[in-house]
């Protein structure tokens, strides 16, 4: 290829990721732009404006005023937190077990767990709640992070990088008298940092933005979760102002947001690491 060839590729593959970033950003653009909107009618505008025209802070002041959101924020971070810890753990320990160890059905048994990634929630939602009423757990942040605490892609995702760790370090261990539990605690663990920092974060994210579940399981307005919040500040006809709820949706991305740009080279050492070998 030549030189002039590689110069016009290079120009093209960057115009592409610019439109696409572009694109993505723009809504979030609008969403920030929204929030600090002394207007609605500038909202309603088609095409979608971008200019700092009236520009007011009062709209965060009205989301706290409508609804009890530092309460949602709470709950949320509760459940988020709790539901990656709980998967951070549950996920190594199966992932390593279907990596590294030998027992029977181990096969058939990683196909069940794959399998269950093509059941959407919708499906299971009914026989879900079911269990959580019998249980008594309805109505309680409980209900939302008993189901959270297995992911068959988390098991699926630290698997794989396991895989592509070098067996001679695990033998060298084993020679050292270094049994199952101390080789994963001492060896593998801290080898696959940017895998489980990965899972933390698509996990953490998932279940911050989580909307059916908080809204089949919880009743109570104070148990509620932040994507639950938001929708009530729409107002039962939809009637609530598009600059509150703006307010209100740029108040519960930026958490997000903030640990994904400080993590997200983690990210792309995982897939680097992780995403070839089958």
């Amino acid at each position: 290829m030549s030189r002039l060839s590689r110069t016009g590729s290079r120009i093209a593959t960057f115009a592409i990721l610019g439109i696409a970033a572009l694109a993505i950003t723009a809504p979030f653009l609008w969403i920030f732009r929204g929030a600090f909107s002394g207007s609605d009618a500038e909202l309603y505008r088609l095409p979608p404006t971008f200019e700092p025209g009236n520009l007011t802070t009062d709209n965060f002041g009205k989301v706290t005023e409508q609804v009890p959101y530092f309460r949602f924020f709470l709950n949320s971070i509760i459940v988020s937190t709790t539901i990656t810890l709980a998967q951070l753990i549950t996920c190594s320990t199966a992932a390593y077990a279907f990596a590294r160890l030998h027992f029977k059905g181990k096969g058939v048994l990683f196909a069940v767990v794959i399998g269950s990634l093509m059941i959407p929630i919708q499906v299971t939602i009914v026989p879900l709640f079911l269990v959580m009423s019998k249980l008594g757990l309805t109505n309680t942040l409980w209900a939302l992070i008993l189901p959270g605490i297995f992911s068959a892609f988390g098991i699926f995702l630290l698997r794989q990088h396991f895989l592509a760790l070098p067996m001679e370090i695990e033998e060298a261990a084993k020679l050292d008298g270094a049994g199952h539990l101390r080789t994963f605690a001492r060896i593998i663990l801290p080898l696959s940092g940017p895998s489980i920092a990965t899972l933390g974060i698509l996990c953490f994210t998932y279940w911050w933005n989580d909307l059916l579940l908080p809204l089949v399981m919880i009743s109570d307005t104070e148990k509620q979760t932040l994507p639950v919040g938001l929708v009530l500040l729409a107002g039962r006809f939809s009637t609530g102002s598009l600059g509150t709820i703006a307010a209100g949706i740029a108040m519960a991305i930026v958490p997000v947001l903030i640990v994904f740009v400080l993590a997200q080279r983690y990210i792309v050492q995982s897939i680097a690491s992780s995403g070839l070998k089958l």
